[in-house]
């Protein structure tokens, strides 16, 4: 008689958001990326993929993916890369003990839910490509470190290499035809600068318009400022980034932040035709950051753009009142998401621009307040019952 047992194994994935943008690629199939880039990796409490890896006999539809109750397609070279790579390193696994269940024969069922808005520029494949990754990865029990893992990941959603890691995260863009050294690496855990803060101003959650991949190939092909960008803006953003981590200063992380944010989206208006991610509210967020450092009288605060009109505003914690007072301020109760115990008690401490605090007042929809945070957490918490039928988290 056929085994049809269900084997199965859940992990959460962060999201990240980087400081020194990846934008660019020397290789589409095994997305190798044109240049090395940073993030931070976000709470999971606030922002995370949770997926659970199944394979059984009894799954005779084949492969499948469940993504936030909808069936999504995994016949795509992306999400069949990294299937065959981790099915390569269970088989050998398999091969040296003849004793393991031959679990890289079986049909993978994934499910996957993310508590956040999907392809809305929130790195949502990041989160997505690293938790499915790691989830199967613990189905099969491979004995892989994150970084070796990150290998794989990239090859479903470049960013993703950097979310199989917590605090701050290197994507190494490597120099080899075959991307055997484009990896990620950790520069610092969540507890070297634990005070680092996010506010996400979602001033969007529809869908882009102009998706990542799509964007990167046109700025690649079209744009005069891309190569500048990669050949000296970027390795002066990338040394003195790693810098400011390791020295923990703020003020230094700030500036190159929202400078790298700046020159990724000049590229892409350089693009032909160009290439708009930020709006009107976008900007209004920007003229925010910028008011806020200007009454402050230093800089406590940090905007970056990713491919989406989302404001993520970095700040530290002893900056709350300064940063997350003035938003609240503005957007007060109307708009969800605030933490009551954050902003109970919080005074704003200047008022802003009447003309931009009415772009963000009306274009505004949702925040999320977070911070720097840890790398996938395997759970036993299964998106995937014992009989292998799907079902929602609790």
């Amino acid at each position: 008689m056929a085994d049809t047992k269900v084997y199965r194994a859940s992990t959460t994935a962060p999201v990240n958001i980087a400081v020194v943008k990846y934008w660019g690629k020397r290789d589409a199939k095994l997305n190798l990326p044109t240049n090395s880039s940073l993030s931070v990796t976000l709470a999971q409490s606030d922002l995370r993929t949770l997926t659970t890896a199944s394979c059984s006999a009894s799954y005779t539809e084949g492969d499948s993916l469940l993504l936030n109750g909808e069936p999504s397609d995994v016949s795509g070279a992306r999400t069949q890369a990294c299937f065959r790579e981790l099915r390569a390193r269970r088989a050998a696994l398999e091969a040296a003990d003849p004793s393991l269940p031959k679990l890289s024969s079986l049909p993978l069922r994934i499910v996957s839910e993310n508590n956040f808005p999907t392809a809305a520029g929130l790195a949502s494949s990041a989160a997505g490509f690293a938790a499915l990754v790691r989830a199967i990865a613990n189905l099969y029990e491979l004995p892989a470190s994150p970084s070796e893992l990150s290998l794989i990941a990239r090859q479903g959603s470049g960013s993703a290499c950097r979310s199989l890691f917590g605090g701050y995260v290197a994507w190494r863009m490597g120099e080899n035809p075959d991307g055997s050294d484009s990896i990620a690496d950790q520069v610092a855990e969540a507890s070297h600068w634990p005070e680092m803060r996010a506010l996400v101003l979602v001033a969007s959650a529809a869908k882009k318009g102009v998706s990542s991949t799509s964007g990167m190939q046109q700025t690649v092909a079209t744009s005069g400022l891309f190569a500048e960008r990669i050949s000296r803006v970027v390795p002066q953003h990338m040394e003195g980034m790693e810098r400011a981590i390791r020295d923990r200063d703020f003020a230094a992380f700030a500036e190159i932040t929202m400078r790298d944010s700046n020159s990724f989206h000049a590229t892409c208006a350089d693009t032909y035709p160009p290439i708009f991610y930020m709006n009107d509210v976008s900007r209004a967020a920007v003229r925010a950051v910028e008011q806020i450092n200007a009454a402050a009288g230093r800089t406590v605060a940090a905007y970056t753009f990713d491919a989406g009109p989302n404001a993520v505003i970095y700040y530290l914690e002893q900056d709350t009142e300064l940063v997350v007072g003035t938003f609240y301020h503005v957007l007060g109760g109307e708009v969800p998401g605030w933490k009551q115990a954050i902003i109970s008690g919080l005074k704003p401490s200047l008022s802003l621009d009447e003309g931009v605090a009415a772009l963000l007042k009306g274009g505004i929809s949702r925040v999320i307040q977070t911070g720097v945070g840890e790398g996938p957490i395997r759970t036993e918490e299964h998106l995937v019952a014992e009989d292998g039928t799907p079902v929602k988290s609790a």
